[in-house]
């Protein structure tokens, strides 16, 4: 497993959530939630310094899906932020990670722990932070590589397309 601090980004519309892994990847820890700035970017840069504070490895962007692994306009949104933060954090990566259903394990989390519902609302996209972090933390511990979509990486090419990059039709 590669060695280094991850962070873990929540989009949503209204605010964002950020988590924290230890440098060894282990355990993923609630940091903040940032309101969403859409005009100023506040938001971007406040991920920008956690970067630049903790040397971050990678952060990981949740990707809602459906349940059916369709993507709507939620994962429109958060692919932008994505690749908004591929481009402030470069060379750092930026990886997308599906997170089905974390929204709704982080109301259940924060129910379960006592928090009030009042309180939910400003805790859950923390809370949603820390299981899209965790799930890419153990994904990778499980399977040796990297977990998720890389944000800007290039799409291999195809022999169709190469030979159209060439000139050549297959």
């Amino acid at each position: 497993m590669r060695r280094g601090v991850r962070l873990g980004v929540d989009v949503g519309q209204v605010r964002v959530g950020v988590a924290q892994s230890d440098p060894d990847g282990l355990l993923a820890t609630p940091v903040a939630t940032l309101d969403r700035d859409e005009d100023g970017g506040s938001d971007l840069d406040r991920i920008g310094d956690l970067v630049a504070e903790s040397a971050v490895l990678e952060v990981v962007v949740g990707l809602p899906r459906s349940l059916s692994g369709e993507e709507g306009v939620a994962a429109r949104r958060a692919r932008d932020y994505a690749a908004s933060l591929h481009r402030r954090l470069a060379p750092v990566a930026v990886t997308l990670f599906d997170e089905r259903l974390t929204t709704v394990d982080a109301h259940r989390v924060l129910r379960s722990s006592g928090v009030s519902g009042r309180e939910h609302r400003s805790r859950v996209d923390q809370a949603a932070a820390v299981l899209i972090l965790q799930a890419a933390l153990d994904a990778e511990r499980t399977t040796g590589r990297p977990a998720g979509e890389p944000v800007g990486a290039r799409k291999p090419r195809t022999k169709r397309s190469a030979a159209r990059h060439e000139g050549t039709q297959p």
